[in-house]
């Protein structure tokens, strides 16, 4: 079960642990590009997301927000849907 699934984040931010750790639950690949110390992949980020902390997820093309908004999908019931691969 997967769409391509992007993550800007951090080594140490909890909300990044906190999504890898769900994302990594489901047996979902994804690919997780690390800001740390990297102004230029920050900028990317947040130029793509509009936000600037992290961490940023996008499932396919669309932007999820951060890990509570992946969260509050979890619990909704509607982010396995949205892992669903596209046909």
């Amino acid at each position: 079960m997967s769409n391509s699934v992007t993550l800007y984040t951090t080594r140490y931010c909890p909300y990044c642990i906190r999504a890898r750790g769900l994302l990594d639950s489901k047996g979902v690949e994804y690919k997780d590009i690390a800001v740390d110390g990297s102004p230029q992949l920050r900028r990317e980020m947040s130029e793509r997301s509009g936000r600037t902390s992290v961490p940023q997820i996008w499932i396919g093309e669309r932007h999820i927000g951060g890990y509570d908004d992946m969260a509050r999908l979890e619990s909704q019931g509607r982010l396995d849907e949205l892992l669903q691969p596209v046909s």
